[in-house]
């Protein structure tokens, strides 16, 4: 399976000093602004977390002012503004919904996304992974291979199978779902798309899947399945579906399997895919970097 994973890392500047250097300083307590388009989950403890491993305290040698649209993909862009207007010195960007408003809002202030669903060049995010150039950095997981890798294990799970649902975020997931639908037929599976806007859509994704005889179901990674594990486990347990995801908490949340990457250790890491915020602009550098959990 082809993996294309990469951190990007801003050189240089305030949060990149260790907490005694940035207490010899005069300069300012570093402020950080949180935002994500969800409610507040446990990814956040996981990013405070993140920041105490690094020797910040909170309210001591860094602010965090947070966020949280819980949903309303329409208040994402105030957020955005709220906190800029605070002054921050970095936005960390929840999910892609978050990274695409504040790359139309700022090109100053470095932007630190958290992002399963895109490439950011594809994008046109970053303009290769070498040399960046601009200001969004953080954790970019794009591997879309990883939902043939989901229909591989459930055939495996699921004897006899034939009709799998898939459940797919229309807005930011047409690359996996198209890898899915090759891994599919590769197995000779007969596939059943059901695309989501917004989870509220969930109950009626899994009536139309039971509707349609589908026998078992596939959850490709979204900024909307996340907080809604539990939830869409309930689901499927109701309708009697096994189905896996691409979120590893997927299982103890109630599911059947979770295979993918650990959404909290990647937020955790996140403090460390920037050295920092630099006045002198200087240009973003990348490195490689695959979650142990996904390594051969």
């Amino acid at each position: 399976m082809r993996r294309r994973a990469f951190v990007a890392a801003l050189t240089g500047g305030i949060l990149g000093w260790p907490p005694a250097a940035l207490a010899q300083r005069a300069a300012k307590v570093p402020r950080i602004g949180y935002v994500s388009s969800n409610r507040r989950t446990a990814n956040v403890d996981a990013f405070d977390q993140g920041l105490r491993d690094r020797g910040y305290v909170i309210g001591q040698n860094v602010l965090v002012d947070y966020r949280f649209a819980d949903g309303q993909l329409d208040r994402v862009r105030p957020l955005v503004d709220e906190v800029l207007a605070l002054g921050v010195d970095v936005v960390v960007a929840a999910n892609p919904h978050v990274i695409r408003v504040g790359r139309q809002v700022t090109r100053a202030v470095p932007i630190v996304g958290v992002d399963l669903e895109t490439d950011p060049v594809a994008a046109g995010w970053v303009k290769t992974l070498a040399r960046p150039g601009g200001n969004v950095t953080g954790v970019f997981l794009d591997m879309p291979e990883l939902s043939g890798k989901l229909v591989q294990f459930l055939a495996e799970a699921v004897p006899h199978l034939q009709r799998v649902a898939v459940l797919w975020d229309k807005e930011l997931a047409p690359t996996q779902f198209d890898v899915t639908t090759r891994a599919a037929r590769s197995t000779k599976l007969e596939l059943q798309p059901l695309p989501f806007h917004q989870p509220g859509e969930f109950p009626a994704v899994f009536d139309a899947a039971q509707a349609q005889q589908a026998q078992a179901m596939v959850i490709l990674s979204s900024p909307a399945v996340f907080p809604n594990l539990g939830r869409l486990a309930g689901l499927a347990r109701k309708h009697r579906l096994p189905a896996i995801s691409a979120f590893s908490q997927f299982a103890a949340a109630g599911g059947l399997i979770g295979y993918g990457p650990n959404f909290e250790d990647l937020t955790a890491r996140s403090p460390a895919t920037w050295t920092g915020y630099s006045r002198e602009r200087r240009p973003l550098t990348c490195r490689s970097s695959v979650p142990r959990s996904l390594r051969s």
